[in-house]
């Protein structure tokens, strides 16, 4: 059975420059793409619009990942979550899985790796970004 074409996409992130970079590469695979700033429109958005995917930038969450991806996965059972980060040791991947995304991607490797990480979330898979814990292995 071949997956129906997805037609709704979320961005959540601060960083005007990095959204709309990532919208203009959203959009070749999305009929729409909504960007919002912070979690309470994250979550409003999340229930209205019951996006395919949502990118979410760890830290906007804050420290409360697990209860923002809570609170997704009641109001939009079907989306799938890629969260964002700056951060690259090995344990960030760890917590955002466990916590409920479905994939994680390194921000300094979004040009390459975004649009791998959502055919593979869209598909039923989990992505990781394959820097995560070279830093910590280089040691």
């Amino acid at each position: 059975m071949q997956r129906q074409q997805p037609t709704c996409a979320m961005l959540a992130d601060r960083h005007t420059a990095l959204i709309e970079g990532m919208r203009d590469l959203l959009e070749t695979e999305f009929d729409a793409v909504y960007v919002v700033a912070d979690v309470q429109s994250l979550s409003s958005g999340a229930q209205r619009l019951l996006p395919d995917l949502i990118i979410v930038d760890l830290s906007l969450v804050g420290g409360d990942l697990p209860g923002l991806l809570q609170r997704v996965a009641e109001l939009s059972p079907a989306s799938r979550v890629v969260v964002l980060t700056v951060h690259d040791e090995a344990a960030v991947p760890k917590l955002a899985l466990s916590a409920g995304a479905h994939g994680v991607v390194l921000k300094r490797c979004l040009g390459s790796e975004l649009l791998t990480a959502v055919d593979a979330v869209l598909h039923g898979e989990h992505y990781v970004s394959p820097d995560f814990g070279l830093a910590a292995n280089a040691n």
